[in-house]
């Protein structure tokens, strides 16, 4: 059995991985350090003595495939190891089915960008391949390839690739999807995650970092509950890339800024004087009209704040069925403008706001050809109601004269 490198020097027996093995899993159990360079461990196996190797290097677990010089394991310059060295991808070379099958070899998302050049150009030799993956391959290796159309790559083809976040990491019974406990998915299963008092803020960190949740707001204090011990410095763009052991610590409960959702904001009216115009909803001049704030029901409670650009008017109500309707009854010139409905609500012994998007509102005069046309359709509505009823009974009429004759 042989394990490349980095530096390309091989390690030649089983035994000598094995008792590497057993060092770093020591490691694992007992230190709260990152792993040493050259530590080895086995992934993607169905127990924790089988799977492929891969090794610790400058702060990563190096597989075949790698993403180098972006903001993360998950985006970087696609470079791929071919015996004891490591090769650049040309963009001809390789497309989006490709681009599937490295983000999920990594652990990561969807694509969500390529781009030859986007991170800057390999020092080392180009891949001599042209990858043809179906998209459901587990390894890019595992793909089949064909001979390249051309024998150069051009500066600035060096396929660049940045992939999702994965969605291995959820924050459960908190009624929200920014605050809860911390389980990240491993092996199949959503697991616990612990950490050491003085490690949960930088747990919570990446945590809430990961989920687009914001900053962190608490770490509330561990109950009975525990997970397997992650250990972060607090700056990494996913939970993945900390330190993990299979050491059981209490629970990390998270809350994240970014705890309530946001909010609808939506126009309405009883008397027909709203329309959409060119640039969002008009008021008729003289008409009424409501302006309703809503939230998902997340927690009870909370209250509504109504704001208008125009001035420095504000209108708040408290949030009923998580709700709140804001009644104008005569729009004029001073009501135009931008409007946009605050939710606030104390929860978690903290304060959290959540603002919707801006609602613009033009008041305008009403036309008078609508005004006509609407007078005009309930005079015939009701002509023809009378009409209705006028023909009705005088059928009756002549039938029962019939009748008597």
């Amino acid at each position: 059995m042989t394990v490349d490198f980095v530096s390309g020097a091989p390690v030649e027996t089983a035994p000598v991985i094995l008792m590497i093995l057993f060092w770093s899993t020591d490691i694992q159990a007992q230190s709260i350090s990152p792993p040493a360079e050259y530590s080895v461990r086995l992934v993607n196996g169905t127990t924790s003595c089988s799977g492929t190797v891969e090794v610790f290097y400058r702060g990563e677990w190096l597989g075949k495939t790698l993403l180098v010089d972006g903001a993360g394991l998950c985006s970087g310059r696609l470079e791929v190891k071919s015996n004891q060295s490591w090769a650049s991808v040309c963009e001809a070379d390789f497309d989006q089915q490709d681009a599937e099958v490295v983000c999920g070899e990594l652990g990561c998302g969807a694509p969500a960008a390529l781009q030859g050049g986007l991170y800057g150009e390999g020092e080392g030799q180009t891949w001599d391949k042209e990858f043809q993956c179906k998209g459901n391959e587990s390894l890019l290796l595992d793909c089949d390839t064909s001979d390249r159309k051309n024998n150069t790559c051009l500066p600035g083809n060096a396929v660049g690739l940045t992939c999702s976040e994965p969605d291995d990491v959820r924050l459960v019974g908190g009624g929200s999807r920014c605050a809860g406990g911390v389980e990240r998915y491993d092996q199949g299963e959503w697991r616990t995650v612990g950490a050491d008092d003085r490690d949960k803020e930088a747990v919570a960190a990446v945590v809430c970092r990961q989920l687009g949740c914001g900053s962190t707001v608490s770490v509330l204090p561990g109950n009975t509950t525990r997970g397997f011990r992650v250990d972060c410095s607090g700056s990494e763009p996913s939970l993945r890339v900390c330190w993990r052991t299979n050491y059981l610590l209490p629970v990390v409960t998270v809350i994240c800024s970014d705890l309530l959702v946001q909010p609808d904001i939506f126009l309405t009216d009883s008397m027909g004087g709203v329309s959409r115009g060119h640039e969002g909803p008009e008021v008729f001049r003289g008409y009424n009209f409501t302006i309703t704030c809503s939230t998902q029901p997340q927690y009870p409670g909370g209250s509504f704040l109504l704001t208008f650009t125009g001035s420095n008017r504000t209108q708040t109500q408290p949030a009923v069925n998580h709700s709140a309707a804001f009644l104008f009854p005569a729009a004029d010139d001073s009501h135009q403008g931008n409007y946009s409905c605050v939710y606030d609500n104390y929860v978690f012994s903290h304060n959290f706001s959540s603002e919707s998007e801006l609602l613009s509102l033009t008041v305008t005069a009403s036309p008078l050809p609508a005004f006509i046309i609407r007078h005009v359709v309930v005079l015939l509505i009701l002509l023809t109601a009378i009409t209705t009823i006028y023909l009705y009974y005088k059928v009756k009429t002549v039938t029962q004269t019939l009748q008597v004759i």
